[in-house]
Formats: structure tokens, sequence, C-alpha cells
């Protein structure tokens, strides 16, 4: 869908005034039925997030404050960028049966009583390719991660004086793409010869295409072309009768150096919390993160905290590691009740 809001402060792709959003809505006969297929599709986003566009994610739930209006429960995937900030990269809710009785929505059910249905729904916008960019792009431009980039593979002829050897360059070029086109990866020949290379391997890079391939009389003549990832490293040789194979082998190196970088990103952004200090001198640094904390506030404490330095209860993580006993919370002084993660948010 389409979809026009007003925004009085717009941010291209977090936060835009028109946006395209997949949006999905299911009606069941039960609230296990409904749950599940809101939990189910919130695997489905968090398996495209981390495995797909290998960003940083933390899966989780949202607290009543923050939840959907309406929504039992919302179920959310929390992007982490690398200035220490939160993207809410997705949702998936259980509305219950709050927007059938609303809308009078019902079913027949197997007894031939007319029921309210129970709901779910669910979707990610162009919110998530903001994600994307922010999460991996460098001082040179984007960084595509495989399964994303429209072009995977740019293929780079160089400029050959003989025009023999140029068209013997430029044959060898068209062969390769055809035969990883073959395979279903997108590729891309820049056959501008008019153009310096060191140029058009800038453009390229700017553009954030995970894999180049250079082609030169030379390279031709021992059977190769030279490849070179986004992710940056040495470039490295890739014979022409074997592209078939190495290439999606380097992209999927390429895949899991993101992964690894996102990884690590999660290690170095998120913190635990153990005192209102930590707390405050997190929020002094120029990339706060994440903060863990053993929450035991209510709604009311949640919004004083908000109105107070600006930080949000981004959710409860899905994977909760248990409380030490007679843990108490480090913000409010309360009996904690489970793991909540607060950040600053896009």
């Amino acid at each position: 869908a389409n979809v026009m809001r007003w925004e009085m402060r717009t941010r291209p792709f977090l936060r835009t005034s028109e946006f395209l959003w997949q949006e999905g809505h299911t009606a069941h006969a039960s609230s296990e039925e409904a749950d599940a297929q809101a939990r189910e599709v919130l695997d489905v986003y968090l398996e495209l997030a981390q495995d797909e566009l290998c960003l940083p994610i933390v899966p989780g739930r949202k607290s009543a404050n923050e939840r959907f209006a309406g929504a039992v429960e919302t179920y959310t995937i929390e992007a982490l960028t690398p200035n220490g900030m939160a993207i809410q990269a997705g949702t998936s809710h259980f509305l219950g049966q709050n927007f059938a009785k609303a809308f009078d929505v019902k079913y027949l059910s197997e007894e031939q009583k007319s029921e309210y249905v129970w709901a779910s729904s669910w979707g990610v916008s162009t919110r998530l390719i903001g994600a994307v960019i922010m999460a991996h792009s460098d001082d040179d431009g984007l960084v595509m991660p495989p399964a994303l980039a429209a072009v995977q593979v740019v293929v780079v002829p160089l400029y050959a004086k003989d025009p023999d050897q140029q068209a013997a360059v430029l044959d060898a070029a068209a062969a390769l793409r055809k035969d990883l086109v073959a395979i279903g990866i997108r590729v891309h020949v820049d056959d501008r010869l008019s153009m310096k290379p060191g140029a058009k391997y800038f453009e390229w890079e700017r553009r954030g295409v995970p894999l180049r391939l250079e082609l030169g009389a030379r390279d031709l003549e021992k059977g190769v072309a030279l490849g070179k990832l986004r992710t940056g490293g040495d470039k490295f040789q890739v014979p022409l009768g074997e592209a078939a194979t190495e290439v999606p082998k380097a992209l999927s190196q390429m895949k899991l150096e993101l992964q690894s970088r996102s990884e690590q990103l999660k290690q170095r952004l998120i913190f635990r919390i153990e005192s209102r200090t930590d707390f405050d001198d997190r929020l002094k640094e120029r990339n706060p993160g994440m903060m863990l904390i053993p929450w035991g506030g209510d709604d009311d404490d949640e919004d004083n905290l908000k109105d107070e330095t600006g930080v949000t209860l981004r959710c409860y993580p899905l994977e909760q590691d248990e409380l030490p006993d007679n843990q108490v919370c480090p913000l409010t002084g309360k009996p904690a009740r489970q793991w909540a993660i607060f950040a600053k948010a896009y």
C-alpha cells in the first residue's frame, strides 16, 4: 500500500510523509491461532532482517505504552544503528477481538453461531531500507547486502589499445555475464571504455554493489578476473571457467562479513545497566546504544522517563535471561519483573 500521513519533521526513509507499506491482516476462530499467526510473521520479519539484510536486530514485545493502539500484544524487531540509536524495523500485532467488535467482523462457527473473529495484523515499510542504509553504509557510500542489491555483480572490462584485444575483453565480459545470469545472479557490464577505471570503481562502490569484477587483457591471458568486495579486503582472482561457483562463494563471504559486523555492533553498543548512574552516563555518550535494564516500573514511570530523558522502552526481548534473586530496578527502585531494552530512537 502507498500511505500518506502528516509528519512535522521528516527523515528520508525513516519517517516520511509518503511511504510504501507491506501490510497483512488475518482473522481466526481462536485467540491462540491469532497470536500464533502474529508470532509467525514476526519470525518471518526476523529471518528477513537478520539472514538476508544482515541487520543488528533485537526481537521483542512492546510495552503497553508502546504497543499498537487497540492491540493486545505488539511484537517488534528493533534495529540498532552505529550511532547507538534504535529503529523500529517491523511490527506484528495480536489484536484480540477489539477491532472485530469495533467493525462488527464475525464468522459462523462450527456450532452455527455468529462469533467475533480473533485478528492479527503486521507490516514493514520503506523504513526497513533506511535501517539497511544506516547499519551498513560507510564514507564511500552505500553497502548493499547481496540479497537486496539490484546489481549484485558489476563486470568492468578495461580499455585495451589493441582493437583485437579490446574485442576479446568485451566478449569475455559478455560471456562472464551470461554465465552468472544463468545461475540467477544480477549482473551489469560497465563497458564505458572512455571512462577511467577509477571513476567507474568509485561509482559502483558508492552505489553499494557487493562485488566488482575487473577484466583486462592481461587478466584474460591468465583466464581470470580480479574480484573486489564492497566490504573491503584485498583483490582476489576469479577463474573465468569457475565463476559460476566462485562468485556465489564471494557473495556469501560478504553476507557473513556484514552479519559479523552487525553482531559486533550489538556486543559493542548493548549495555547492561546496574544503576541510575550507569544509565545517565550512557546518555552522555555520543553513541548511547541500547540499554538492557531489569525493569520494574509501570506505565507512569515509563512516561516520566521518556519526558525526562527522551529514552523509550523499545521492547521486552523475547529471549529473557533469568533475573537475579531480589533484583531491584535501578531506575525506579521497584522489584524488577523482566529485562527491557531502552534507547533513543528514530
